[in-house]
């Protein structure tokens, strides 16, 4: 027989529900440090990630026929475990915490961000394929801020053409984003 180190993670649980301790210390030493530090990032205090960890080690220990192995692997489900633990530890607590001591969620929408990057990404590589005389007629309008008619006297082409090469440009960006 393997040492328990080198055990998979259902033949150990089947250890420890023969109380075989070196099984329980093999789970520990292979899984604390995951549900530590998923209990730590939800409650954001030490201690009380400790008493999680602790919580379910013991849950383990007293009933290890809690995990169902068809349903995913050991790993997961005790990270899944230590995330609700730890989020009735939250809600546990008494009222009396001092506001500025619990985190408030961001009041940045990160998808609407990360969107909003991915279309400025995509404007940019649009713009860099725009033939040179749209791109930099676009450049003078969007970017430097001048109107049509000091376009063309600062480049010496026609007020038509200065205007088609903006539509042109503005076209094409307006379908590499309907594509």
């Amino acid at each position: 027989m393997p040492p328990p180190s080198q055990m998979d993670d259902a033949a150990l649980l089947a250890l420890v529900q023969r109380g075989d301790e070196p099984a329980m210390a093999s789970l520990f030493d292979r899984y604390s440090k995951v549900v530590y530090s998923v209990a730590l990032r939800v409650l954001r205090d030490p201690a009380s990630a400790e008493d999680v960890l602790q919580e379910i080690f013991m849950q383990i220990w007293r009933n290890p026929d809690s995990f169902i192995a068809t349903r995913g692997s050991l790993g997961g489900w005790l990270a899944v475990v230590s995330r609700n633990r730890s989020i009735d530890t939250l809600r546990r607590r008494r009222p009396t915490d001092s506001v500025d001591d619990i985190a408030l969620a961001s009041p940045y929408n990160l998808a609407d961000e990360a969107e909003r990057h991915a279309m400025m990404e995509k404007a940019r590589e649009v713009i860099a394929r725009l033939p040179a005389e749209q791109k930099k007629t676009l450049e003078m309008a969007f970017f430097d801020g001048l109107t049509h008619s000091e376009i063309a006297e600062v480049t010496g082409d026609p007020l038509g053409t200065v205007k088609t090469r903006i539509r042109s440009a503005l076209l094409a960006i307006r379908k590499a984003f309907q594509a």
